[in-house]
């Protein structure tokens, strides 16, 4: 039995129209605001005060002062008397595409690649505007449920739900009823060695891994009921094992964001649209073993000069240099002098 039913008062301006959910924590309900129009209100099955919603809320509510597209706008919290007695809620943006798990059912098992890539683009997109804020938001959480997909006039909009929620949650209480969402989190996570940016990082590579091949990316066929080494002993397959159209860039994008080591992980969701815009600006999967040597060496230096913006990324960034240098001499002139200083850890 849910919480709320339809027809439900939750105040003198909301009224529940229909279950659109749930999961370990919360119910969603799609609402009708009496001036606003449609909302989704999420309703925590445990969290029974205001202060408690409004202290979980509290990053989610800095983030949708950013206005960002590809962040979910919190628009109000309270507490609603449910027959489990009161419980927290709180109001957000209504997208009607529903979650990542209904584009898939929608596409197959595995979906186009370049509509992949741009979900990842615009998660990366959203994470990058939380995890540049002092000090930077993790997300904690990030799984195929609290990614939401939108169509407007200029085509798919994704937008990040649920930022901060897991952050005062245990994840081996989350565990216990939440298995979905442990697919998703860093080695360094379920081994209790804490949570960085980087971790979110690995969430959306094991989210994109799955959309292109049906499949987790370490998944050796044991239950994610606990930290398992050997889960992570072997290197996944690259995407293009299972996908014939992705191309190498998108391999080793994918794969990077999939080290179980995090300090080999793009740094920050940051680095990791810089490296798939790169991808883009390159030509993405149009691009081939036969490609120019030119052309390489372009697009090379235009993802280093992406990188080098980053904190913590000039010695990938000199790498991707030096080999655009090596194919293309003509570059020397123009971009040496910067990886001589990008070398000595000066950026400029």
């Amino acid at each position: 039995m849910s919480l709320l039913e339809s027809g439900d008062r939750v105040t003198e301006t909301l009224v529940v129209d229909r279950l659109l959910g749930e999961g370990a924590f919360a119910e969603v309900h799609r609402v009708r605001h009496e001036y606003l129009g449609w909302q989704a209100m999420k309703v925590f099955k445990r969290v029974a005060s205001l202060d408690e919603t409004r202290t979980l809320l509290e990053e989610a509510r800095l983030l949708s002062t950013l206005g960002h597209p590809n962040i979910v706008r919190v628009f109000d919290a309270g507490t609603v008397r449910t027959p489990q007695g009161v419980r927290g809620f709180f109001t957000m943006e209504y997208v009607a595409g529903g979650s990542l798990e209904r584009l898939i059912r929608a596409h197959g098992p595995t979906i186009p690649v370049e509509l992949a890539v741009e979900v990842a683009e615009q998660i990366a997109s959203g994470l990058t505007a939380a995890h540049e804020q002092d000090p930077p938001i993790l997300h904690r959480d990030l799984t195929l449920a609290n990614i939401l997909v939108g169509y407007e006039g200029s085509g798919l909009r994704i937008r990040i739900s649920d930022f901060g929620l897991a952050k005062r949650a245990d994840p081996f209480t989350m565990l216990a009823s939440a298995q979905g969402t442990f697919a998703f989190m860093a080695p360094e996570v379920l081994r209790r060695e804490g949570y960085s940016r980087a971790s979110d990082v690995w969430s959306v590579g094991t989210i994109v891994y799955l959309l292109l091949t049906n499949r987790l990316p370490y998944d050796d066929g044991a239950p994610l009921s606990s930290y398992s080494p050997g889960r992570f002993a072997r290197v996944p397959l690259p995407p293009s094992r299972y996908h014939p159209e992705v191309d190498p860039e998108l391999d080793r994008i994918l794969l990077s964001a999939l080290e179980v080591d995090p300090a080999d992980r793009p740094a920050t969701a940051g680095v990791l649209a810089a490296e798939l815009r790169g991808r883009r600006v390159g030509g993405g999967s149009s691009r081939s073993e036969g490609e120019p040597a030119d052309a390489r060496a372009r697009r090379l230096a235009e993802q280093a000069l992406a990188l080098a913006r980053h904190a913590g990324q000039l010695d990938r960034a000199a790498g991707l240099m030096a080999q655009a240098l090596e194919l293309s001499p003509d570059l020397r002139a123009r971009y040496l002098p910067k990886l001589n200083l990008w070398r000595r850890g000066v950026t400029m």
